[in-house]
């Protein structure tokens, strides 16, 4: 085999090497988080955070708080319907929140059940997670 030649197929070979071993680490770093609270948590940072804060003390009269939540801990099905259906003018613990809550409800019922999952266990919230069937529910209910 030719110098040039050999050349070449080293060449090709580092290429497609390189190629490989990039497209791994991108799946790593595209990869699905593993668990609810993980998968809730990055839906929380694309779709709340803006709002409701990184450590969930909202914005005083616009986004309520979701520190130890009257709505976070209460009814599942009303958590449900507000994440799908959005909210408006709210009082809460006294305070009126006039900042309208737009509706999520391009978000699957798995992304629902994994983002009130994190809420629900986060921000000083000690409550259960919500499943999918509880959303599917949530869903049909008027």
């Amino acid at each position: 085999m030719r110098t040039v030649d050999r050349m070449k197929l080293i060449r090709l070979i580092i290429i497609v090497f390189g190629s490989v071993i990039s497209h791994n680490i991108i799946a790593q770093e595209g990869a699905e988080p593993a668990s609810s609270i993980d998968r809730g948590k990055l839906l929380y940072e694309q779709n709340c955070l803006a709002c409701h804060q990184a450590d969930g003390s909202g914005v005083p009269h616009l986004a309520p708080p979701l520190i130890k939540g009257t709505f976070v801990g209460g009814d599942k099905t009303r958590l449900i319907k507000i994440i799908t259906h959005g909210l408006q003018d709210v009082e809460i613990k006294g305070e009126i929140y006039a900042n309208p809550m737009p509706a999520f409800d391009f978000l699957t019922d798995q992304e629902i059940a994994d983002l009130l999952t994190f809420v629900r266990g986060s921000f000083e919230n000690m409550e259960g997670p919500v499943s999918i069937e509880e959303v599917k529910q949530a869903r049909k209910s008027p």
